[in-house]
């Protein structure tokens, strides 16, 4: 990977950005350089069904701080698949057209158009899925109750109105070229490497204000990671399953958060994971051709 030293981010701000390794609750999707791909883990709803899916152009699972979760696939013709959970009708999206990239939330999918505007299906009790009037958008994330859209001119828009933590509360940021959103935090990547968050930092999942030289980040539902321009990882937040214990990874492109779980992308197209391993959602290592992120 040639990695994007951190002063050249704004120019590199990615459009539409689509990931290519996805972190769920307790399942972990890869999609293939074929466009094709894989999923391991819990399969509760059928989340991990994924086998028959083709040309694929990137992919989203929800992580929640429940185990009851959905995953979404962006087709190269614009249209988008899902399988999972679909009690709120999150999965709802067979007749979505004209999607440039998708995210996943807790019980809801979002659908980024070519015009810069937002789709949203799914549970939207707090008004979560509240983007109809968003525009110039260039990149989604969702949490659980929170939902946030980074502007092209490097601001950050949010939805859901329950806010106790704070998690909301991004309206001030700016130069922010990649967004992610936890169970209940928020974390931004700005133009010159450095991260900044908001929301609940009961395990220390905002601590995130020393980091220098992040080209990526990523919040799992109480951690967050940062992808390093040297290829290597760290990490803040709970580490009850070692989730955070990424210290020794290199040749890292791209990295994802899930409930308890981290997975990294290295430059080989192999993966690395580490975390809880109860539904095997680690078993990762004999993985291989996984797509490299869109940069």
């Amino acid at each position: 990977m040639d990695y994007i030293p951190p002063k050249e981010a704004t120019l590199n701000m990615k459009q539409w950005p689509k990931n290519t390794i996805a972190a769920g609750y307790n399942h972990t999707v890869g999609l293939k350089s074929d466009g094709t791909v894989t999923a391991v883990g819990d399969n509760k709803y059928s989340k991990c069904n994924v086998n028959d899916w083709h040309d694929i152009a990137a992919i989203a699972a929800s992580s929640a701080h429940t185990g009851n979760a959905h995953t979404i696939g962006l087709k190269s013709d614009g249209t988008v698949m899902a399988v999972g959970w679909n009690k709120q009708g999150q999965c709802n999206v067979n007749d979505w057209h004209n999607i440039k990239a998708v995210a996943t939330g807790w019980r809801r999918t979002f659908g980024l158009k070519s015009d810069g505007t937002v789709i949203a299906t799914g549970w939207n009790k707090q008004g979560q899925c509240n983007v109809n009037d968003w525009h110039n958008i260039v990149a989604v994330a969702a949490g659980d109750w929170h939902t946030i859209g980074l502007k092209s001119d490097g601001t950050i828009t949010s939805a859901g109105k329950y806010n106790v933590y704070g998690q909301g509360n991004v309206s001030s940021w700016h130069d922010i070229v990649a967004a992610s959103a936890g169970y209940l935090h928020a974390v931004g990547l700005k133009s010159n490497g450095t991260a900044v968050a908001a929301g609940l930092n009961s395990d220390g999942q905002c601590n995130v204000n020393d980091w220098h030289n992040i080209i990526a980040i990523a919040a799992g539902s109480n951690h967050t990671v940062g992808l390093k321009s040297d290829g290597t990882a760290t990490a803040v937040g709970w580490n009850e399953y070692g989730q955070c214990n990424v210290n020794d990874w290199h040749n890292i492109t791209a990295v994802a958060a899930g409930r308890a779980h981290t997975i990294g992308l290295k430059s080989d197209g192999t993966m690395v994971a580490t975390g809880d391993n109860k539904y095997d959602q680690c078993n990762v290592s004999n993985w291989s051709g996984i797509q490299p992120p869109d940069n």
